[in-house]
């Protein structure tokens, strides 16, 4: 072996004796096997030998890859060099943004957002009195459907009023945040997602509606995706074309105190799929196709009829539309979409609207409550109706939800066939969308899962879980998927959080529902796409944010990470330490102790829940009591009750988990889930959160984040950041976070659960769709590209620039 050879193995060697407190250690030694390595150690290794100028960057696909100091040295002599700057890279570090307009447009922001509420309030407040003016079931039925037909369709129209008034036609440019630009983009955006026509998902209404707002979009468009585009005048889609759900094609990017728009362009036939992300400047040719958890970065392209999968995509061979076509007319597909819209408006909207008038007006004991003349406020009886109304819908909507979601769905299953193509936009879509919708039903999974009783739910629905080997953890909060009828789960396996089973197959004119088998004694992380046909058998680990092969042979008793997805070590010796409290009378006895401790924190979250609906039926009625006679008075009182329910809940459930916390800050551990503390993060998990995307985009977000432990810093851009162990997280001045990132401060394997501090440094920018792992230190100005996976330990350096899935710094061949 020559002289370079033998001073890197040195080099590395001398690294790794430092990370595993080895004196001496074999140029031939696993890693993993004969070291007792585990990814946390080697990703120190990675951040370490990144500190060595003579040494190419490593990363941690380089040490699963070449797993013996020999076979790394040797694959680091011949590593393509890091990627030379562009003038991108070597641009100067983001300004620190304006202090005076970062609070500017909080106001201006709050002052949309009342005015809307405002319009909300004194709308509800009209309708309201034209409906009581009428007797009789018929004639409120009736006045209900014009009253809703024309809120409904207001609310379609105003965003699209609005993005045409405040912007025109949207161009490629960037802007900074926190300017009057970016309030008219904020504005848009916010009543973007306020459409109701999102909830037409899969119709071509949806496609109608991106027209209006002057998208490109042509004949025969299918997008199941519910997160809206925005600056739509950007976005061109040929016909035929395919967007499955959860991908992301928003035609802007947040970067470093910035907004930047840029044009998508998709041609004839394309085929974008699940949990995928499109950045700007990207095109793809007719008939081509990205897979599922997949990226396209800026400026990327995919030639016409080529096939790309990976984060950032490479090319493939694999062909994902698995269903061929059927015929669909015109005719069909303008029935379809008239037929959902008189639905909506001929049934759905006039029941919800006159039934709850109904309701509050044809039950006695509701008279206190909704008499203004009474002005009973202060009573006693004022609270305990109240107090009634709230228990008597809050047990109803439990136990008619639960009957719903436990049968409809089973009903409408028998009417579709497995592994049979049907047409699009007929009878046997409206089912499958139909059962998507009503068993995916979040409140439930978020009831019951992290706990013994997640497995009853899940087969109530229709999962087949095969011989449960009960853990306590067998799912998280949130799993979804097609259609439950068609999933099965071997038995022992553990799903962290964040599954999406795909069990249904599109292509442009048809689509087919197939059974989606998951092997036994696997063990899932967080964030996956888990298609059916994938090749995963028995006792495979998939980690966070994995591409799911479907191709290949069948893996088995191994791991797989990344996107495509690479084998690694099934478990490792830090993993296994915990091995023997899931066995034999321990396991029995601390299930049982974690089983009690479950149940009891769904007892206290049902009163919680509860609890909020009793104050928010409080606010709305005590609206009700003060308004007197209405008019636009009453109006503006009902609004002002929605910005007061909104403080109410932001308030109320910070303080649920402050509480919990006992307002301290979290530490981090490495337990067993049957350990107590496990049992109380749990807990802590299930502290409801999804008010917070109000804020989005806004001041008020670093300030929640504040309140719950978050220490951040000064003018932070969060567009849609979830982080998850809030005191464990660290964000600097004016970084950047931008739609759908993640900062998860914690990792569960099979029985292990771990969690760490997370520093993200100043003026850092985490790409859309991007999650940092647990331990993580990202130096200031780091910037991660959109949809990549930024492992656990690993460390940025300053004004690093990486991305992929694993994240790791770019090279050039």
């Amino acid at each position: 072996m020559g002289k370079i050879d033998t001073g890197t193995e040195n080099v590395l060697a001398e690294v790794l004796s430092g990370v595993v407190s080895k004196e001496h250690i074999p140029v031939d030694s696993h890693f993993f096997d004969d070291l007792g390595a585990n990814s946390l150690t080697m990703a120190h290794f990675c951040a370490r030998v990144r500190k060595h100028p003579d040494l190419p960057s490593v990363s941690m696909k380089d040490v699963y890859g070449h797993p013996t100091i020999r076979r790394l040295a040797a694959a680091l002599d011949t590593a393509p060099a890091p990627a030379p700057a562009s003038a991108e890279i070597e641009a100067p570090a983001p300004v620190p943004g304006s202090t005076p307009r970062y609070f500017l447009c909080g106001a201006l922001q709050f002052l949309v957002f009342a005015a809307y509420c405002a319009l909300a309030g004194i709308v509800m407040d009209r309708g309201y009195e034209w409906i009581s003016a009428v007797d009789g079931v018929a004639d409120i039925y009736l006045r209900s459907l014009v009253f809703g037909a024309a809120v409904f369709v207001g609310a379609c129209l105003v965003p699209i009023a609005a993005k045409w008034l405040l912007v025109g036609r949207w161009k490629e440019t960037d802007f900074p945040v926190w300017s009057l630009a970016y309030v008219r983009f904020w504005t848009v955006k916010a009543l973007l997602h306020a459409n109701p026509l999102i909830l037409f998902t899969g119709s071509p209404l949806y496609v109608l509606y991106l027209r209006a707002l002057g998208a490109r979009i042509g004949k025969g468009v299918t997008i199941l995706t519910h997160t809206v585009p925005v600056c739509t005048d950007l976005l061109t889609v040929g016909a035929g074309s395919v967007i499955r759900k959860d991908s992301f094609v928003l035609c802007y990017q947040a970067h470093a105190g910035r907004i930047r728009t840029g044009r998508v362009t998709l041609g004839r036939d394309v085929y974008i799929g699940e949990k995928s992300v499109l950045d700007i400047g990207t095109t793809m040719g007719d008939g081509a196709q990205l897979g599922h958890s997949s990226a396209l970065y800026g400026g990327a392209s995919v030639p016409a009829g080529e096939r790309r999968h990976g984060s950032p995509a490479q090319p493939t061979d694999l062909d994902y539309v698995r269903v061929p076509p059927s015929r669909v007319s015109t005719l069909r597909r303008t029935v379809y979409g008239l037929g959902g819209l008189l639905q909506m408006l001929v049934v759905y909207v006039p029941v919800a609207v006159g039934g709850t008038y109904l309701l509050l007006t044809v039950v006695p004991a509701l008279h206190t409550l909704l008499d203004p003349a009474t002005g009973d406020l202060g009573s006693a009886a004022f609270y305990g109706e109240a107090l009634g109304f709230s228990l008597a819908v809050y047990a109803g909507f439990l136990v008619l939800g639960l009957a719903a979601v436990s049968l409809l769905p089973r009903l409408l299953g028998t009417l579709l066939r497995p592994d049979r193509v049907y047409p699009l936009y007929g009878f046997h879509y409206s089912v499958q969308r139909a059962i998507a919708r009503i068993s995916n039903v979040k409140f439930f999974k978020w009831l019951c899962g992290d706990s013994s009783y997640i497995v009853h739910y899940l087969r109530s629905i229709g999962y087949d879980l095969s011989y449960v080997e009960q853990t306590g953890s067998n799912f998280g909060t949130e799993v979804q998927h097609e259609t439950p009828h068609l999933v099965t789960v071997g038995s022992g396996t553990m799903v962290a959080d964040g599954l999406s089973i795909v069990n249904a197959d599109f292509s442009g004119t048809s689509f087919r529902v197939s059974r989606a088998t998951i092997g036994p004694h696997n063990f899932l992380g967080n964030n996956i796409a888990y298609p059916s046909g994938g090749r995963t058998g028995e006792n495979v680990l998939l980690a966070t944010k994995v591409m799911v092969p479907l191709d290949g042979h069948l893996r088995e008793g191994v791991g797989l990470l990344g996107s495509p997805a690479f084998e690694i070590p099934r478990s490792v010796e830090r993993d296994s330490r915990f091995d023997h409290l899931r066995e034999g009378a321990e396991l029995h006895r601390r299930l049982a102790a974690k089983n009690r401790y479950n149940l009891r924190s769904m007892g206290l979250f049902l009163f919680v829940r509860w609890l909020h609906w009793f104050a928010l039926s409080v606010i709305g009625f005590a609206a009700f009591d003060l308004y007197g006679g209405g008019g636009t008075v009453g109006g503006l009182l009902i609004g002002a009750s929605l910005i007061v329910g909104l403080a109410f809940s932001t308030g109320y459930y910070v303080l649920v988990e402050r509480l919990i916390t006992r307002f301290r800050p979290l530490k981090p551990r490495l337990v067993s889930i049957y350990d107590p503390h496990f049992w109380w993060v749990e807990r802590l998990w299930k502290v409801p959160d999804n008010h917070l995307v109000v804020f989005n985009g806004t001041p008020f977000k670093s300030f929640v984040w504040r309140l719950l432990g978050v220490r951040i810093g000064r003018r932070v851009f969060d567009d849609g950041c979830y982080l998850t162990d809030r005191t464990l997280t660290a964000i600097g001045d004016d970084c950047t976070l931008a739609a759908h990132t993640k900062v998860q401060a914690h990792s569960q394997e099979d029985g292990t659960f771990k969690s760490d501090h997370i520093s993200i440094g100043a003026g850092c920018t985490l790409g859309t769709g991007a999650l940092v792992h647990y331990g993580v230190s990202m130096g200031d100005g780091a910037v991660l590209a959109p949809d990549s996976f930024l492992m656990k330990g690993e460390e940025m350096p300053p004004g690093a620039r990486w991305g992929g899935n694993p994240a790791v710094a770019p090279r050039h061949a």
